[in-house]
């Protein structure tokens, strides 16, 4: 019986983005060279790992996952335990009553696993409707950098391999978004279970 990592592992992935930084790449050496005017960049992954509404809504986040996790666990810890007991005990049953306890505690897991699949896809809606909030508080505040450093091009930094960072405005947003809000909050998002395509039909 395989135990459910899925929302575990969309644990790590909601805490990856903290990573990310408001000072430019590293790696720049020998890269530099004079500031074109106009042209600027921008982190959008900085600004959420970075900005105080970012951090709540990871944090939010990760309380979310693991409430949804302890939820499953105490499910599937006592068809665990049967589990365990029947292994002990299976050398003594005859091939019928072995495939008969078997197919049962399979039948009992299925269900955990289907719900395990939709915790997971919720928070994943969650995180999506969390981030999208976040982008728009975020861009009038981008716009309003933007014109405050007389930009006429916006380019994600991320993808420059190289070059002088003066215009980057990634920490000039986060200070201002900072300073407009600095938390947010919601609940996970509730989906169907006809919405996973895993759920046993009914």
């Amino acid at each position: 019986m395989r135990r459910s990592g899925s929302i575990i592992a969309l644990l790590s992935v909601i805490a990856s983005p903290v990573a990310a930084q408001t000072a430019p790449p590293a790696g720049n050496q020998g890269l530099g060279g004079p500031v074109i005017p106009g042209i600027c960049l921008l982190s959008r992954e900085a600004i959420y790992a970075n900005a105080a509404i970012g951090k709540a809504a990871t944090a939010r986040l990760q309380q979310l996952a693991t409430e949804a996790q302890a939820e499953i666990e105490a499910e599937r810890k006592p068809l665990e335990t049967e589990l365990k007991a029947f292994r002990a005990e299976a050398a003594k049953l005859s091939a019928e009553q072995r495939a008969a306890r078997d197919q049962a505690l399979a039948a009992r897991l299925q269900p955990i696993q289907a719900k395990a699949q939709l915790r997971s896809q919720e928070i994943e809606a969650t995180r999506v409707k969390a981030m999208q909030r976040i982008a728009d508080a975020a861009q009038p505040v981008i716009a309003a950098v933007y014109q405050q450093k007389k930009c006429g091009l916006l380019f994600d930094r991320n993808s420059a391999l190289g070059g002088n960072f003066a215009n980057d405005l990634t920490a000039d947003v986060v200070r201002t978004l900072d300073a407009k809000i600095s938390t947010i909050s919601f609940d996970r998002e509730k989906l169907s279970a006809a919405a996973n395509p895993r759920s046993p039909a009914r």
